[in-house]
């Protein structure tokens, strides 16, 4: 399997869960030295990348020898992305706001084409992306992060019809708050938190049944259906005053 932002969180648990299971994972991240952790954990098991999701020659350089050495995937997981506070009224914000979009949208659609011909000629395997609860209804101060995942969540619809009749499935995961470096920063309570390691466990078992959407942990499917269903002038009332995610400069 190939996953892409597996040198911490979400993705570094997603990475174990299937290596201690005698996967042979194929790791995409930018910090090529917790790859090289990550490798001499696992002796024979980590193929490492040290990339840019946004660069498409990077990862098409990339599926090309991973396929060539070790064969099509049977699962490819979208998971690299980040979560930065903005606030449309800062100029400064612009440039963090493209910087999200450009690494959780398009940063999947980058991760996924280099393989999708060569799944769909073994007409099996497993598409992942790795959405969030958050693109449910716009969250203030974090626009840039809600907007990002709310087109990833429409994006993922839109390749699952696509890859309908050639028998590879494309499964949306939205996690509500899972405990990583990324959620660290959250001054702010995080109903139904889970550890990284149960979430991988969790989302695993989705990936392998099949399921093309599901929300981890399932009590957030249910928070996030009644946000939906709340008409604006309540759901304004209610965020109104919602503490906001820290803003901070792209990388």
């Amino acid at each position: 399997m190939v996953i892409s932002g597996a040198s911490s969180g979400l993705g570094l648990a997603l990475a174990r869960h299937y290596l201690q299971r005698g996967a042979t994972v194929g790791a995409f991240a930018r910090r090529g030295e917790l790859l090289q952790a990550l490798a001499a954990e696992f002796p024979g098991k980590v193929i490492a990348y040290a990339l840019d999701v946004r660069d498409a020659g990077a990862l098409q350089d990339a599926a090309q020898d991973f396929i060539a050495h070790h064969g099509v995937p049977d699962i490819v997981i979208a998971n690299a992305g980040v979560s930065i506070g903005t606030l449309t009224r800062h100029a400064e914000d612009n440039d963090v706001f493209q910087h999200v979009m450009d690494i959780n949208v398009m940063g999947a659609v980058k991760t996924f084409q280099p393989f999708v011909e060569a799944m769909r000629s073994t007409g099996r395997g497993r598409l992942v992306g790795i959405a969030s609860v958050a693109g449910f209804r716009g969250l203030p101060g974090a626009g840039a992060y809600s907007a990002s995942k709310a087109a990833l969540i429409s994006y993922l619809e839109s390749l699952r019809i696509e890859m309908r009749s050639s028998g590879v499935k494309v499964v949306t995961l939205c996690p509500g708050y899972i405990r990583t470096p990324m959620t660290d920063i959250n001054h702010y309570p995080m109903p139904f938190m889970l550890d990284a390691d149960e979430a991988s466990r969790r989302m695993a078992r989705i990936i392998e049944s099949g399921r093309s959407f599901a929300v981890v942990p399932w009590q957030m499917a249910l928070v996030g259906r009644v946000l939906k269903l709340l008409p604006n002038r309540l759901y304004d009332l209610l965020f109104a005053h919602a503490p906001h995610k820290p803003r901070k400069k792209a990388d």
